[in-house]
């Protein structure tokens, strides 16, 4: 192919080779390579690198992604530092609906799974409500904390929405009126996420002092302390039965980098750790039963990997390495085959699960 282009640009006039040159680099820059790791049936993980033709859709931010959340089967919602809550139809490449009103980046995104409203947290410590049924405007704001609003999780019933923050508090606030129903603070307590746990009036939330807690929204009292672990704790996820939760956390070089399945109901112990990433581990999620034939846990880390983890025994199963995206800030489940992932330099990812090689992930759409 080189050989080709060096012939013709020199048989070629000078702006017909331009043009010829531009369509080739285009061309060229639809193959992305990437690699990844599979284990075995031997126990023995082997490193492959593919270059595979990837379809690039319109771009969703014009900057940094710092979280992405699925709203539906078709459509997800995202954040970034351009501002911007920008809901977008991933099957089909087109923007649904894009939302300005903050005046600063946005930190999180919460909605309701098949439902039109979604909260979108920000640097400039608000959090707003919008509806992808209703104008561009927002339909509520909630205004209360005095820095960057770090937490944010809906209750299943939409009725009730808590925000964590820098400033060491937790706000539970009445979705329908906008007003303040409950607040609480505890020392040091520097909020980096809350997950609603499924059914239940509890809350978890981890913390920049290395601590895990789980409030009860009933009086927003601290229902549980888990045992503090040795770096950041940076996000937190509950099953779907509500019976354990995952959490991740900080590090370089491999020290720390781990993420950590926890037990929610019973006993409350450590049950599982998941090993071998060597940044930051931003996010952690659970797989659903019908894109993982087994109970697996998939991660997304400043190290430019996705991994996919056996929940029960630790083992990682397979690493997916997107290749000059720079740090992977978020990771969510868009449906039954696929999981979407936010990074820093190439927006956002839509990986395919693979079960070619047991499980495995693919990435095929960047936007």
């Amino acid at each position: 192919m080189l050989l080709l282009r060096c012939h013709l640009k020199q048989a070629l006039p000078q702006k017909v080779s331009c043009r010829f040159c531009a369509v080739m680099g285009k061309l060229q820059s639809k193959f992305k390579h990437s690699s990844y790791k599979y284990s075995r049936p031997d126990g023995f993980i082997e490193e492959r690198s593919q270059t595979k033709a990837l379809q690039e859709y319109s771009p969703a931010h014009v900057d940094t992604v710092s979280v992405v959340a699925a709203l539906n089967s078709d459509v997800c919602v995202s954040g970034g530092k351009d501002k911007t809550v920008v809901a977008y139809n991933w099957r089909t490449g087109n923007v649904v609906k894009r939302f300005k009103g903050h005046e600063r980046e946005i930190t999180k995104i919460a909605c309701i799974y098949k439902s039109s409203q979604v909260f979108s947290a920000s640097r400039d410590k608000m959090v707003l409500m919008w509806d992808l049924q209703s104008s561009s405007q927002p339909r509520q704001q909630f205004s209360g904390h005095t820095m960057v609003v770090t937490g944010l999780t809906v209750s299943p019933d939409s009725s009730q929405l808590c925000t964590g923050s820098r400033d060491n508090s937790l706000l539970l606030w009445d979705v329908g009126t906008g007003q303040c129903a409950e607040s609480a603070s505890v020392s040091r307590n520097l909020v980096t996420h809350l997950c609603w746990v499924p059914q239940e009036p509890y809350i978890l939330q981890t913390s920049e002092d290395k601590t895990i807690r789980l409030w009860d929204s009933r009086g927003l009292q601290v229902a549980h302390t888990f045992p503090a672990q040795q770096h950041i704790q940076t996000y937190c996820e509950v099953s779907e039965d509500g019976h354990k939760c995952v959490s991740c956390s900080s590090g370089f070089g491999g020290e720390g980098c781990e993420a950590t399945l926890w037990d929610l109901r019973q006993t409350r112990n450590r049950i599982c750790e998941y090993r071998g990433h060597f940044q930051t581990v931003a996010s952690c999620i659970f797989l659903p039963r019908a894109l993982a034939s087994m109970p697996a846990i998939a991660t997304s880390s400043h190290d430019c990997k996705v991994k996919i983890w056996n929940q029960d025994t630790g083992a990682c199963l397979f690493t997916l390495s997107l290749d000059g995206s720079g740090p992977l800030t978020s990771l969510a489940v868009a449906d039954t085959i696929s999981l979407l992932c936010a990074s820093f330099s190439r927006g956002i990812h839509l990986l395919r699960v693979d079960h070619s090689q047991g499980l495995g992930l693919r990435e095929v759409v960047a936007f």
